[in-house]
């Protein structure tokens, strides 16, 4: 039996036993959800998601789903509740971190405390562009420990060349908000020329970043970020080849993949697709710079929002009710895969 102990608060919970499963054996552990954009966990094991909604919420390993938090955020189509990542400190600090469309129609990155709801909001970075559209909304935490966030260009292609607008970028931030001191521009961006990237996750063996990204028409793309690099959006896209922009690692030409969620697991990337329907797996080189295969693993789950490793576990969630898929019974899902 563990005990959590938040604020003075007692939850009391019960671990059950470890079950044995084989791989790629699947499990439902949520559904009839609205958009589960985002998942990430707590050091007990817990799964914290989003609701794109303004919905936040601990998803328990009997199949619990308790709401922490009702988010006040504009949804329209893209735009809402999106990102979320729990600090690499929390058993001591219990910070919980959210990317969110607020009623000014721009993005915005805050902190919480998880004290058996989320509460004392702190906001961290505001006025993000934001609208209908490419709003990117990933978060994570990086092995440097820094919080890594994606942004789109919300529609206006030339804020992903002003390295002074934090649209159409990857930003890196200490924790606490401020700018790091490496940071390249001497602000909060780290990468630029992105159109509307909406998954990053780390290569632990050498620390690459890597990124999926929204293309125009087609030209969905995986790249590795480097400090200080510029992905072309909107001079050069997909496979097209020019000094001074970096080019992508993957591209796709001929159909559109729109990838969101991204994850790594011994030398493979995971890469959920929203309109491609899929869930793709890439394998790396043994340097992790190029790709040496690709497959589907999935295809019968409609639109896959965002997928996650942990502790020898796929973790995806579905996004057919986002308005663009056509909901099967039990949408939004979140499926737990063994790897």
């Amino acid at each position: 039996m563990a005990i959590l102990i938040l604020a003075g608060l007692i939850f009391l919970f019960i671990q059950p036993a470890p079950q044995t499963a084989q791989q790629g054996e699947t499990t439902i552990l949520a559904e009839n959800l609205e958009v589960p954009w985002a998942m990430d966990f707590l050091p007990n094991g817990t799964m914290i998601f989003t609701e794109r909604v303004g919905r936040v919420n601990l998803l328990y390993e009997n199949g619990d789903v308790v709401k922490v938090a009702d988010i006040s955020v504009s949804q329209v189509s893209e735009s809402g509740l999106l990102g979320v990542a729990v600090d690499p400190n929390f058993t001591e600090n219990r910070y919980i971190y959210l990317y969110y469309t607020h009623e000014g129609g721009v993005n915005r990155i805050s902190r919480f405390v998880l004290d058996g709801t989320l509460t004392g909001e702190t906001v961290l970075l505001d006025d993000i562009p934001g609208g209908p559209i490419h709003n990117g909304g990933r978060l994570k935490f990086g092995p440097d420990g820094k919080l890594y966030a994606t942004t789109g260009e919300a529609g206006v292609d030339s804020l992903a060349q002003d390295v002074n607008s934090t649209g159409g970028k990857i930003l890196r931030l200490n924790p606490d908000g401020t700018v790091p001191s490496d940071n390249p521009f001497g602000n909060y961006v780290y990468s630029y020329g992105n159109r509307d990237p909406q998954g990053i996750t780390w290569n632990p063996a050498n620390g690459l970043l890597y990124a999926s990204e929204h293309g125009s028409t087609m030209n969905d793309e995986i790249n590795i970020i480097t400090s200080g690099g510029n992905f072309g959006w909107p001079i050069v896209q997909g496979d097209e080849n020019r000094s001074g922009y970096i080019s992508p690692t993957r591209v796709y030409t001929d159909f559109t993949l729109a990838p969101s969620g991204i994850a790594f697991f011994e030398n493979r990337l995971y890469v959920a697709g929203l309109r491609g329907s899929q869930l793709r797996v890439l394998t790396l080189s043994a340097d992790g710079e190029s790709i040496t295969d690709e497959s589907i693993l999935i295809n019968n789950l409609g639109r896959i929002r965002d997928v996650v490793v942990h502790d020898g576990f796929l973790y995806i969630s579905t996004s057919n009710r986002d308005g663009r898929g056509l909901p099967q019974g039990g949408d939004d899902k979140i499926i737990r895969m063994k790897l």
